[in-house]
């Protein structure tokens, strides 16, 4: 495994999911390495170091976990901006959703979204799934060249 672990940005609206993912983030000592955002417009200030984010430190997240029914922006039209830039379509995206429907999950998948996950309404398969999808993304995932720590 890497030494440095990647930042993971998570943009998620619901306060006991994020709750969940940075328990889950935790017992691998991933949780130190997050950044939350709790609408779509916020995660792309992050993305573009812009309004609140207009100082943090340079670079881009090692993954995106991202809901796709978000206040302000969706998910969707996140997933495409970030697809869309030069300087961030190399960041993993991972949709972490609670829809089932089959449009969602085309049009992710369409965007160029890396992983699509139903979030499990049991919370210990949830937890186990966040563990396992910070692990491989943020740690075990080698990154294209120049993509993680580039904005």
């Amino acid at each position: 495994m890497k030494n440095e672990f990647g930042r993971i940005l998570i943009v998620e609206d619901d306060p006991r999911d994020v709750d969940l993912t940075l328990m889950a983030l935790e017992d691998y000592k991933l949780a130190n390495q997050v950044v939350v955002t709790r609408d779509g417009q916020e995660a792309l200030d992050y993305l573009y170091c812009q309004g609140q984010f207009h100082s943090r430190s340079d670079g881009n997240p090692a993954v995106v976990m991202l809901d796709l029914k978000l206040p302000k922006v969706d998910g969707l039209e996140v997933l495409k901006q970030v697809r869309s830039d030069e300087n961030l379509k190399m960041i993993p995206v991972v949709v972490l959703t609670s829809s089932h429907e089959e449009k969602d999950m085309m049009r992710s998948y369409k965007l160029g979204v890396n992983a699509y996950v139903v979030k499990p309404v049991d919370f210990h398969e949830f937890v186990n799934a966040v563990k396992e999808l910070g692990i491989f993304w943020a740690v075990i995932n080698e990154p294209p060249p120049g993509s993680v720590g580039k904005r």
